[in-house]
């Protein structure tokens, strides 16, 4: 899988619900957190219940206030695009920055095919220590129900 070097020209706000997390934690079944927050975002069909949702809008996972980098603490935003903040106490908004982004794209049954791709992600900055991630957004736009393709902030 050879990433797409994209441009995004124009910040996007993204606003839903918000979890913090690790990769460590991420990888331990007692502390894991990403998969119940998909699941809640799901059983609640919180996506059409986002106020101000764009209406061609698809869904997303956005990574941002990283604390270091891959291996400090992150927020997951499972969200939508739109129009403006949403308001609310049980809604997150993030700004998707604007900058160079490095795309992976997949296709397969999901959630196996993203976290496949991560790992493809994480190999491909190991073995291309020239490329460095800004760890200022990252994000997963879903492009179907079998489809996602995964941005990866890098420095210019």
């Amino acid at each position: 899988m050879q990433p797409t070097r994209q441009t995004l020209a124009a910040a996007f706000l993204v606003s839903g619900i918000m979890v913090r997390t690790t990769n460590q934690d991420e990888q331990d079944p007692h502390t894991a957190r990403l998969a119940g927050h998909w699941g809640r975002f799901f059983a609640e069909g919180l996506f059409e219940k986002i106020p101000g949702r764009l209406p061609d809008s698809g869904m997303y996972g956005v990574y941002s206030a990283y604390e270091t980098d891959h291996t400090g603490a992150f927020d997951v935003t499972a969200g939508a695009a739109v129009s403006a903040p949403a308001a609310g106490a049980s809604w997150h908004t993030v700004e998707i920055q604007p900058g160079e982004y490095l795309v992976f794209t997949a296709k397969g049954a999901m959630p196996q095919v993203v976290l496949q791709t991560w790992g493809v992600i994480w190999e491909f900055f190991q073995t291309h220590p020239e490329i460095q991630r800004s760890y200022a957004t990252d994000f997963e736009a879903y492009r179907g129900p079998d489809e996602v393709a995964i941005h990866i902030g890098i420095k210019a």
